[in-house]
């Protein structure tokens, strides 16, 4: 029929054959002087390990119990004597269709391996690009409180991943003037995180020449301008570069510390939260629009003032729309509950008690399903 053969008197003699040159199919007799037919396969399963070896027993058993043991001893298929040459020749055909696929599955499976251990490779690659991504996303808020006289700024950012598209940050001139702001950039992940290091600069607290808040008054000083105006310039470098998809939404103050007037702008960002010294809290704007999505838009700036021991809160919608134990979200008024359970500490350790809090009521070990970020305003004069 056209197989290579090769003979063994004995099972002992088999097993050092197939030891040196396993092959693809063995016929053996069940009762042997010395090992058993039944012993012989399970020898050769235990040796040899390269492939596959398809056993076939002859025997001239026909119980059905016995017949069980040697299929359960690891036998493929079994013969009854005396033999049949077409039937031997069709028992050999199916166990070389049996023998094909599992060659198949074996060269698949190493296949998947090896793309795999590639897979792995190219994980391991984006994964220690993501963790020092995150150091230099991080240091684009380098510190988490700002001090200015009695008043204090305190930030707070919590990606969902690796890397995020929230940011928080302030700038200042001098003059106890302050510009702080909280934003969003639509999505997540890699392409969210480039944007937020493009919007960084443009609201760089060190280069007041590239910062779009920023305008040059007399010789080298530098001012504040409107919050509106803001918004505005952002959106129109947003929609005039064709390579940008994203948008992002943003809350935006100018602080006065001397009188505590503090005028914003909301460009689709949550609304600002003031928690006032008497325990009372309230919401501050009207929505407006996202920004980078439309050219020529405008924004209306809004103000309020605010007394020694109010907080003034902007934060991302990712901590009012984090899922609780129960399935719901925080929701505004559960933004109120744990800002008043939050009560104390200073700015940073405020939003860090916020934070934990807000994790007590999240399902043990659940992620956060969206970038949460914060920024608060502890106002006590300048």
């Amino acid at each position: 029929s056209g197989f290579a053969v090769t003979e063994a008197g004995t099972a002992e003699e088999a097993l050092r054959l197939c030891e040196r040159e396993p092959p693809d199919l063995v016929i053996s007799d069940w009762m042997m002087p010395g090992m058993t037919g039944i012993e012989l396969c399970q020898a050769l399963r235990a040796r040899v390990r390269t492939h596959y070896v398809y056993f076939i027993l002859l025997t001239s058993k026909t119980e059905t119990a016995e017949i069980a043991r040697g299929l359960e001893g690891g036998a493929d298929d079994f013969l009854i004597k005396p033999v049949s040459g077409d039937e031997l020749r069709a028992r050999i055909a199916a166990g070389e269709r049996i023998l094909t696929m599992e060659r198949e599955l074996t060269d698949k499976n190493r296949l998947l391996s090896d793309t795999l251990a590639e897979l792995r490779g190219l994980y391991d690659s984006i994964n220690r690009d993501l963790i020092q991504a995150k150091k230099i996303q991080e240091s684009l808020v380098p510190e988490r409180t700002w001090v200015f006289g009695g008043s204090r700024f305190g930030l707070l950012l919590k990606p969902s991943g690796h890397i995020g598209g929230d940011l928080v940050g302030l700038f200042t001139p001098g003059f106890n003037q302050v510009g702080f702001y909280s934003l969003d950039v639509s999505g997540h992940g890699i392409s969210a995180a480039l944007l937020t290091a493009r919007l960084a600069s443009y609201l760089s607290p060190s280069n007041f020449a590239q910062n779009v808040a920023m305008e040059q008054r007399q010789w080298h000083f530098y001012g504040l301008r409107k919050p509106a105006e803001v918004a505005e310039a952002l959106n129109a470098r947003m929609t005039v570069d064709r390579g940008i998809d994203e948008y992002f939404t943003m809350a935006y103050g100018v602080a006065d510390l001397f009188s505590g007037s503090v005028r914003m702008v909301q460009c689709g960002h949550p609304h600002p939260l003031v928690l006032r010294a008497d325990g009372s809290a309230e919401f501050l704007g009207d929505g407006g629009m996202p920004i980078g999505m439309f050219a020529d838009l405008v924004w209306q700036s809004f103000e309020t003032t605010l007394s020694p021991g109010d907080r003034l809160i902007f934060y991302s919608d990712g901590l009012t729309e984090c899922r609780l134990r129960d399935g719901s979200m925080l929701q505004p008024e559960g933004l109120v509950r744990l800002a008043r359970a939050s009560s104390g500490g200073m700015a940073a350790e405020f939003l860090d008690d916020l934070f934990w809090n807000l994790s007590q009521e999240m399902a043990p070990g659940a992620p956060l399903d969206d970038d949460v970020s914060a920024i608060v305003l502890e106002f006590g004069g300048a």
